[in-house]
């Protein structure tokens, strides 16, 4: 890119584990996994505005400091590794739960490194920006390839594929799971048998998670319950959100008429392609 952009608004869209298997844990802690990433059409949304000297600075309404934000560490590990001396200011509209299973921080630093490798003109391939992502998190590199995939590894490991895009009625219980707490519990299944694509379209995947998050949230069993009428629910990731699915969107909303008072629900699309990337499509036009 030869022309300087002083500001980028980006969306940072959320994603859904259509399923979650813990296939093994390795000799440094971390669990090997298969699952199927899909993402949504609902999303943070992040502005950057670029500026010559090397200060970065997160500005959000979160309730914790800007350096424990993904986006602001992604920021800081680009603008080392590359060297730059230039800065930026991110401003962080948060739209998708914290600690809901949909991805939002690792989508946030995905975002934050797309966005700052056009405005401080790196031209990192995306490989280069991946690698540097997985050091964050495991879920980053799915956010920076952009397309629904099949995952292993840790899940970092990804191969583009095309599951149907339906509508997704997503409901968020009031609580925040803690996926820490998840992955180092003694209950979690760690043994499950490896599956291929075929399997998932024959449904015969599931959640490991969602057993153990029901027993120790309470909230999240109980709204797992009443959705159970409504059609085949799932937990996506360590949860704490669940969502339906449904081939069209009127049934989508029939079901979200039905939610009792106090239950927080979206209707939204899955998309096997990210809203971030069709924006970015856009602006290299």
């Amino acid at each position: 890119m030869t022309q300087q952009l002083s500001n980028i608004r980006l969306p940072s869209p959320g994603k859904l584990n259509l399923f979650l298997h813990i296939t093994g844990r390795r000799a440094d802690g971390y669990h090997q996994l298969q699952t199927l990433f899909q993402f949504i059409e609902l999303a943070d949304e992040l502005t950057f505005s670029f500026h010559p000297y090397p200060e970065i600075k997160l500005v959000s309404d979160l309730p914790f400091s800007s350096e424990e934000n993904l986006a602001y560490k992604a920021a800081l590990a680009l603008q080392q590794t590359a060297q730059v001396n230039q800065g930026v200011t991110i401003q962080l509209d948060k739209k998708l739960p914290i600690g809901g299973g949909v991805g939002g921080g690792s989508s946030n630093a995905a975002t934050t490194l797309l966005a700052l490798n056009q405005l401080w003109q790196l031209n990192w391939p995306i490989s280069q920006l991946a690698e540097l992502g997985v050091t964050l998190g495991a879920d980053i590199p799915i956010f920076i390839h952009g397309h629904a995939a099949w995952a292993e590894g840790i899940g970092e490991k990804l191969t583009p594929v095309t599951p149907d895009e339906l509508w997704y009625l997503l409901v968020i219980p009031q609580c925040h799971v803690s996926t820490a707490e998840i992955f180092n519990h003694p209950n979690l299944p760690r043994s499950t048998t490896p599956v291929t694509f075929q399997d998932f379209l024959d449904n015969r995947c599931h959640n490991d998670c969602e057993f153990l998050v029901r027993n120790l949230y309470p909230g999240v069993d109980k709204c797992f319950r009443f959705l159970n009428n409504l059609g085949p629910v799932r937990m996506t990731g360590t949860g704490a959100c669940l969502f339906v699915p449904f081939v069209r969107h009127s049934d989508a909303a029939k079901a979200f008429d039905e939610l009792p008072n106090g239950m927080q629900g979206f209707i939204t699309k899955g998309s096997n392609q990210s809203m971030l990337h069709r924006c970015l499509q856009s602006l290299s036009k």
